[in-house]
């Protein structure tokens, strides 16, 4: 049971959801504001009341700790939360790779939080979350405030972390152009189901 497993998933609204994301695999899942996209990212990162199983290469959500689990379990939110003043306080150590591909310099670091524009937070909330590794991406419209080259970098980033890792991904997006190109299994959430689109790339 590799990859990541979702079934019969429940919460108020939504559901049964059975899903399977397997190793290195993108699922795109679209649908109209109010839907409960977001909710169900949340819920599969263990971040709100919910009833079914959801595993990770066949581990099980239920048998660890909620905080071990979303560090499998890698859940981006569309708006990033920062605790610290300076960004370099929220990397445990410098990437100046991962900076340089999403068009930072290494002076990133010394700024203050309240100095980055809406994408700039975005895109370094990326980084941070790639830096703890997680086997599984929840993305919740990673690129929706950015524009298209920054988006293109963000595209490719992800893209070579799943394969590199053999990462399960989500991603949550609003632009069916985008979904087609990152995701080769697409979804649009309706009435609290999924309901499957042609595969026709990815």
């Amino acid at each position: 049971m590799d990859g990541l497993c979702i079934e019969n998933l429940k919460f108020p609204g939504m559901g049964p959801i059975t899903l399977r994301v397997g190793p290195g695999a993108c699922v795109g899942l679209s649908g109209p504001s109010g839907s409960g996209k977001t909710r169900l990212l949340r819920a599969v990162a263990d971040m709100m009341p919910h009833t079914g199983e959801i595993f990770l290469d066949g581990a099980e959500a239920n048998t660890m700790p909620a905080h071990q689990w979303r560090r499998c379990v890698g859940f981006l939110p569309a708006e990033s939360a920062w605790w610290h003043e300076r960004v370099g306080d929220h990397f445990p150590s410098p990437d100046a790779d991962g900076l340089r591909q999403l068009g930072f310099s290494p002076d990133v670091f010394s700024w203050e939080v309240s100095r980055l524009s809406s994408g700039e937070r975005q895109r370094l909330a990326l980084l941070r979350l790639l830096a703890g590794a997680p086997k599984a991406l929840l993305l919740d419209e990673p690129t929706a405030n950015l524009d298209s080259s920054n988006t293109a970098r963000v595209e490719a980033m992800i893209a070579a972390y799943r394969r590199r890792n053999d990462a399960s991904v989500i991603w949550v997006g609003h632009d069916p152009a985008q979904l087609r190109r990152v995701a080769a299994i697409r979804f649009i959430l309706h009435g609290g189901n999924l309901v499957r689109q042609a595969s026709d790339g990815g």
